[in-house]
């Protein structure tokens, strides 16, 4: 299957590395150029046990790959995960902003069927929410979009081995 993993923090860069390692083909969105620079050059920005030598690997294979392009990764995909940062406001209510605005972008990528997966833990609602917003912003014409969460339970220095061997999966559809 071909998978665009928006976010290429721990949580994304974790979630595009194992997608590949199981032989889906990956692509790892990221709005920071230089982080997608780095990734490209086989740097790898955060430290987790079995993740450089598996990025390294997936990329000379050709089943990962990273771009700043969201609108052309998710163009061809059947399946996308958002895994861009949660923040907190000052009240400690999640700031979903990122969410926000990877939702809207989603929205206007073009045709095609795609299911969006919320990779963060988030509050109750947020799938409706992300399914008012990509209604609210999709072109005429627009693809079928449908939404799942997937909340991850990554524990740093474990976050490989959590994805590939994980205790519990949580999935949640409408």
């Amino acid at each position: 299957m071909r998978v665009a993993v928006i976010g290429t923090g721990r949580v994304g860069l974790v979630t595009a590395a194992c997608l590949a390692h199981v032989g889906h083909e990956v692509i790892g969105v990221d709005d920071d150029g230089e982080r997608i620079a780095r990734l490209s050059r086989g740097e790898i920005p955060v430290q987790e046990p079995a993740l450089e030598a598996m990025v390294t690997a997936l990329r000379q294979s050709a089943r990962l790959a990273f771009t700043t392009d969201l609108r052309a990764a998710v163009r061809d995909r059947a399946l996308a995960f958002i895994c861009v940062p949660i923040r907190h406001q000052s009240n400690g209510a999640a700031d979903l902003s990122a969410v926000e605005q990877a939702t809207r972008r989603i929205a206007c990528a073009g045709p095609g069927d795609l299911l969006v997966v919320e990779k963060n833990t988030v509050p109750a609602n947020t799938g409706a929410w992300m399914e008012r917003t990509l209604a609210m912003y999709a072109a005429p014409g627009a693809r079928d979009i449908e939404v799942a969460s997937n909340p991850e339970f990554l524990r740093q220095g474990s976050a490989v081995c959590d994805t590939l061997h994980p205790d519990r999966i949580v999935v949640g559809v409408r």
